[in-house]
């Protein structure tokens, strides 16, 4: 079998055999195929595409790259959550111990982030001595004794997905629906759980810009996961303006613990109650989204859910106090209002470009190399439908460095359309795809 071939095959439009791609995965994978001639590979497929079968068997032949995660020894119907990403992304930190608070087993393997603001993982590094660093014994001891732990994602994890996804994202060769499905769904299969539940961002600071798209995207990725046998469900969700009020890793934290205390941002309180209630209905623990969203609720109100979080720190070396104490995480030097300039309704706020003001501020990584300032990001005041006048104050720049926040207050400025007429709809959740 040769490479060559392959890449001429895939370059006419024909279907690619499971041998052809597991050939190419391996041999990528383990350095006997060359970088140029997978590039040429993806981006034929970039063109020409992948039906279903291509896109679950290259999707297997990437989990199979490398360790395959057992979690048999965890009692109970392990879930997890997969978000393909946005600005001000806040859900992870909300659900783990809100769906952990009801006995669910949640193991959920994260990464850092690269881009807008951080991971998970760096958020939760805004809690001194917290660590990611588990070793599988004590991920699963953690998840049986607290009912959740976040470990950081191991190197052997699907490392075919780890090295085609550094290549298309300096091939231009990203944005094709089997490549990031396959992506996406390699890590969570091979991460063990026995149920997943996808948030697909749509918008313009999403991967996804149209709801076509989106949907699409979102049929793929649940038939992988149920031809493997894994219970998926996808929620596709907006991402034209920010998730919240918070960008940035120590004021996303604030904002989670808010949320757990029932005092959150709407938006971001009723998707983690959608996702959460599949979440519960998929681990059997309620018949009914309804009735799962009924549980959530109630253990937000009795307090439940913020003490499972506190638990959650505490059982990985972080300081649990800061989550009483939630104003002593945010410490930024320069906080600089952003004053509006202009009356009327608030029509649109740039989210893709805000994300980027968050990262010019310190709270993203613009390469793998750079170092994030967990302090630093945006606070939202007013967003998309809100009515303002001249002189109110449309959100508040956090900086460590007075020219950058200067600069940040103009950039966001222009990046908030307002207009005089009526108010603008919008929706939060377009769709649920369970098949």
């Amino acid at each position: 079998m040769r490479m060559y071939d392959i890449i001429q095959k895939k370059r006419n439009g024909n279907e690619l055999t499971k041998e052809e791609i597991d050939f190419f995965v391996n041999g990528y994978t383990d350095g006997t195929i060359p970088d140029y001639q997978v590039s040429a590979l993806l981006m034929a497929i970039y063109f020409q595409k992948m039906n279903k079968r291509e896109t679950a068997d290259l999707t297997m032949a990437m989990v199979n790259s490398g360790d395959i995660l057992d979690l048999n020894a965890i009692e109970g119907i392990k879930v997890d959550k997969h978000s393909t990403g946005g600005v001000g992304d806040t859900t992870t930190m909300v659900l783990g111990p809100l769906v952990a608070s009801l006995g669910i087993p949640v193991a959920k393997m994260s990464g850092r982030g690269l881009g807008h603001t951080g991971g998970t993982i760096d958020k939760l590094e805004s809690f001194p001595g917290f660590s990611m660093d588990l070793s599988k014994d004590k991920f699963i001891e953690n998840v049986n004794k607290h009912k959740i732990a976040l470990a950081a994602q191991t190197g052997n994890l699907a490392p075919a997905d780890k090295k085609l996804y550094a290549l298309r994202d300096v091939t231009a060769t990203v944005d094709n629906v089997s490549l990031i499905a396959s992506s996406i769904m390699s890590k969570k299969i091979a991460a063990g759980a026995d149920a997943i539940v996808l948030d697909v961002k749509v918008g313009e600071g999403a991967f996804m810009k149209d709801i076509e798209s989106a949907r699409y995207l979102a049929k793929e990725m649940v038939e992988i996961g149920k031809n493997v046998g894994r219970k998926t469900v996808a929620i596709i969700s907006d991402m034209d303006e920010p998730l919240g009020y918070g960008i940035g890793n120590a004021l996303e934290v604030k904002e989670a613990i808010d949320t757990l205390k029932g005092n959150g941002p709407k938006d971001l309180e009723e998707l983690c109650l959608t996702l959460g209630s599949y979440m519960v209905v998929l681990a059997g623990k309620a018949n009914t989204v309804d009735e799962a969203k009924e549980l959530l609720i109630k253990n937000i109100e009795n307090g439940k859910a913020l003490d499972k979080f506190k638990e959650f720190v505490e059982a990985q070396g972080g300081d649990s106090l800061l989550i009483d104490n939630p104003e002593k995480l945010l410490d930024a030097k320069y906080i600089i209002p952003v004053v509006s300039k202009k009356e009327g309704y608030i029509n649109k706020i740039h989210a893709e470009k805000v994300g980027l003001i968050a990262m010019e501020l310190g709270a993203g990584r613009a390469t793998k190399e750079a170092t994030i300032d967990l302090s630093v990001g945006i606070v939202l005041h007013k967003k998309k439908g809100d009515y303002v006048r001249s002189g109110d104050i449309l959100a508040e720049i956090y900086s460590n460095d007075k020219l950058k926040g200067d600069k940040a207050v103009e950039d966001l400025l222009n990046n908030y359309e307002i207009q005089q007429g009526e108010n603008v709809s919008k929706t939060l959740i377009y769709d649920v795809i369970t098949e």
